[in-house]
């Protein structure tokens, strides 16, 4: 059996991450048009998977402005 004494890797979401996967897909697109990137991108860096650095600083800060603003 291949890949049985290996660990299964799990993908930890930060905060934010499962804050913007709780978001519609209006709210989603609304903050993927303020960091100038596309739905698929965003929805990756939410589920945990790669994407650039500077891609998932402008995505937390978005959805962290977002949250802000709902709080308030």
């Amino acid at each position: 059996m291949r890949g049985s004494r290996t660990p299964a890797i799990r993908s930890i979401q930060s905060e934010t991450q499962q804050s913007f996967e709780a978001l519609s897909r209006h709210r989603k697109s609304q903050i993927c048009e303020a960091s100038k990137t596309t739905l698929v991108k965003a929805s990756q860096w939410a589920r945990g998977g790669e994407v650039a650095a500077e891609l998932a600083t402008s995505l937390e800060a978005a959805t962290a402005k977002l949250a802000a603003k709902r709080r308030s």
